[in-house]
């Protein structure tokens, strides 16, 4: 690239902190760390959260970069580029205006920023994912950028599913074969609704076996139901045949509250689990984000600290079994199942270094993980293992992601075009009227 065109990228603490990796994402342009990053971080190493895992990570990578040259000075990196660490310096803090103190950490780094722009004839851009710091950088004359190497655009999320129109023939002929060639770019396990171009009432379901390069049906329940429960809608249909076929290994639901997500997939990993024997257990496991107010420190061990973060499990749970109950086929709590071994809940802090092997693994209120800590997730996975995740993007906990930077939707993009991976947005609410209305008003 012509020197020209070079840009020169300073980096906010919480980029780093979100990516230790965006050191290496800006091609052959410059990066420039303020020192005042460095400081940030140092405060973040003894966590032992994600974030402080990130903390440490930034520091080894940092720590291996000045061994070539000095951070100074700066260092060479792969792709044509440099990185530099940047001092706070007096004259830095008189490029601040008054109203921005020379005392806290922001204002530090914003004005190695403002030094930077002002020295360096390449163009200057500050990258932080704080939005009022973007907006204090455009007032002094920045220019300010989020960090988006991973991000997904939530409206152009694939959504796994497309219609296609037909004649009245080739709607018959799939019904009685069960399988269909058409022509078309097709996602593998793509979900598909063939709709009869003259009678649109006319329809047939069927998913995109890519291996085949044919569109098959989708596999129909039992009569009375996985453990009571019928899917209400097409595309809960779609879910349940993912969820049912043993090659689709990574099964992606991304739905409002209500649409059934995580009652249909709990449903086929027990009937998967207990019924079939397919998997040796069931586990289950979500981020411990609190609604409001966090409550603070829970009595108790483990299992009694996680219950409250798992009552919607165990809700979901209790109506599977009372579904059954009333059919008079089995009588079990959680907790059986729990001391049966068929059902495990765990949080996801236990997740990290964990070998999972034949086992349905589901993953709820998946929209509060970063792109990171999905990858930690599904590395897991050994042989047999099925992973499902499951969430809302538009209901997101975690202050350090948002419905385009999470790791749901970025696993959805991520894995779209693989034969092992299946993914379905769901829409229409099936808890209630109440629930689907307050769902699309509030």
């Amino acid at each position: 690239m012509n020197s020209s065109r070079r840009k020169t990228f300073v980096l906010d603490t919480n980029v780093l902190l979100h990516d230790p990796q965006a050191l290496f994402c800006f091609e052959d342009n410059d990066v420039i760390i303020p020192i005042t990053v460095i400081e940030e971080i140092d405060g973040f190493k003894k966590n032992q959260s994600e974030t402080g895992r990130n903390a440490r990570q930034i520091s080894r990578l940092l720590d291996g970069l000045r061994k070539a040259n000095s951070l100074v000075e700066g260092v060479p990196l792969e792709k044509g580029g440099t990185l530099k660490v940047e001092l706070f310096t007096e004259e830095s803090a008189r490029r601040l205006p008054p109203e921005l103190r020379a005392d806290r950490g922001d204002n530090r780094i914003l004005a190695v920023a403002l030094q930077q722009a002002e020295q360096d004839d390449k163009q200057v851009i500050f990258v932080t994912k704080d939005t009022n710091l973007r907006i204090k950088a455009d007032a002094v004359g920045l220019t300010a950028e989020d960090y988006e190497t991973d991000k997904v655009s939530i409206d152009d999320l694939y959504s796994g599913k497309s219609e296609l129109l037909v004649d009245k023939e080739t709607v018959d002929l799939f019904y009685q074969e069960g399988q269909i060639d058409l022509e078309g770019e097709f996602y593998p396990n793509q979900c598909l609704t063939l709709v009869d171009e003259c009678n649109p009432s006319h329809t047939a379901l069927g998913r995109y076996q890519s291996p085949l390069g044919r569109i098959v049906s989708l596999v129909r329940p039992q009569k009375e139901g996985l453990w009571g429960i019928h899917p209400r809608n097409r595309e809960q249909q779609f879910a349940l045949d993912m969820l049912l076929n043993d090659d689709i290994q990574l099964v992606t639901l991304v739905g409002m509250a209500g649409t059934g997500k995580t009652l249909i997939a709990l449903a086929a990993g027990l009937h998967l689990t207990a019924d079939e024997n397919s998997y040796t257990r069931l586990l289950v496991s979500r981020p411990v984000f609190p609604l409001g107010r966090d409550l603070g420190f829970l009595p108790g061990d483990v299992e009694e600290k996680l219950a409250p973060w798992m009552q919607p499990i165990f809700d979901n749970v209790e109506l599977l079994l009372g579904a059954v109950d009333e059919r008079g086929k089995r009588k079990r709590g959680y907790r059986e199942l729990v001391d049966m071994g068929i059902l495990e809940l765990e949080a996801l802090t236990y997740i990290r270094g964990r070998s999972i092997p034949n086992q349905f693994l589901i993953v709820d209120e998946a929209q509060n993980l970063t792109p990171h800590e999905i990858k930690t997730i599904v590395t897991r996975a050994g042989e047999g293992t099925k992973v499902v995740l499951t969430g809302d993007p538009y209901q997101i906990d975690n202050p350090y992601v948002d419905s385009s930077s999470n790791g749901l939707t970025y696993v959805v993009e991520k894995f779209k075009e693989q034969e092992i991976a299946g993914h379905i947005t769901l829409t229409k609410g099936e808890r209630s009227c109440l629930a689907e209305l307050a769902a699309n008003l509030l």
